[in-house]
């Protein structure tokens, strides 16, 4: 076992409750649980074990492994899986990310998204790896509920989902949220990268919104963004 790298076919979970939502949810990729020696039997880490067992699950007490993997110091829990690749549903509501660039907020994207009961995510690379632990963590392990799938251009994705509603949020918008009203669904929330935001050519792509803010900032964080559409839009 070595420290992630975006190359390798496996990934992992640091910390008890992402590796029980991996668990749950992806159980067949789950390779292995590794635990750390010191770590307290508690009766949710005792379910855990027993969901390990029942599933043929190897469970492995390896300190050392668990230190010489893990981002930060005292992870007690990790869980080794597979990766995967899924697909988006059609004629659902979608979160489509253009380049994202960040893994916080991506994973903060992916925990909100299951919050509004969004569970459809698009990607367009090159982006984020959205196997990275760090993301994982920032989840909370909601990236194990969602069907995220990569396109290589918006385009791909338009041949796809374009009977969609699509909503870009930009600057540019030339609604707000308030004067949107109730949107059409199935619809597609469009958001671009942390630092360039969406280009000139999704105006013209659905209908463009913006989110008010007052001028003493010059935009929001992508993640704050994402919950503030999904919030007034579901």
């Amino acid at each position: 076992m070595d420290k992630y790298k975006k190359e390798m076919p496996i990934s992992y979970t640091f910390g008890i409750f992402p590796t029980f939502e991996l668990l749950k949810h992806k159980t067949t990729y789950v390779q292995k649980v590794m635990v750390h020696e010191k770590l307290t039997i508690t009766p949710d880490i005792q379910n855990m074990l027993d969901f390990c067992k029942q599933h043929d699950i190897l469970v492995e007490f390896c300190t050392k492994q668990i230190e010489k993997i893990a981002d930060k110091e005292n992870t007690m829990v990790v869980g080794v899986f597979s990766k995967y690749e899924a697909t988006i549903e059609r004629g659902k509501n979608h979160i489509v990310l253009v380049n994202p660039s960040d893994m916080g907020n991506l994973g903060t994207i992916m925990r909100t998204a299951l919050g509004f009961d969004v569970k459809n995510i698009a990607i367009i690379a090159p982006c984020v790896d959205i196997f990275n632990p760090k993301a994982i963590r920032a989840s909370m392990g909601a990236v194990f509920s969602l069907n995220i799938q990569i396109y290589n251009s918006f385009a791909e994705y338009l041949t796809q989902h374009g009977n969609n509603h699509m909503y870009p949020f930009m600057l540019k918008g030339t609604q707000t949220l308030q004067t949107l009203g109730k949107p059409c669904a199935p619809f597609s929330l469009i958001f671009g990268n942390e630092g360039s935001g969406l280009d000139d050519s999704f105006l013209s792509i659905g209908t463009s919104v913006v989110i008010k803010h007052s001028p003493a900032i010059d935009s929001l964080n992508l993640a704050i963004s994402v919950a503030l559409a999904l919030y007034t839009m579901r």
